[in-house]
């Protein structure tokens, strides 16, 4: 008994299945594309809340080196005050 032979598809058919791969191939290339500058989104807000913390930081650690200065200059005055 011979093997039976798939029947060739209607032009039709054929046109419409490959439209619906590349309609799929399209959405799926779309959601890696919108996934991609989701994370790149996410990552420069991000960035931005790291760079206001080291801003944060960098204002706090200067005013204690303010205030240390301060101190000494106040404990100098006191000192020399002292010794007259």
């Amino acid at each position: 008994m011979p093997t039976p032979i798939a029947p060739i598809r209607p032009l039709r058919q054929r046109v419409v299945l490959a439209g619906m791969l590349l309609s799929c191939a399209a959405v799926m290339s779309g959601c890696g594309l919108a996934g991609t500058a989701g994370s790149a989104a996410i990552g420069a807000s991000s960035e931005v809340q790291e760079a206001r913390q080291a801003k944060q930081t960098e204002a706090h650690v200067q005013q204690q080196l303010q205030d240390a200065q301060q101190q000494a200059a106040t404990q100098r005055d006191q000192a020399e005050k002292d010794a007259q």
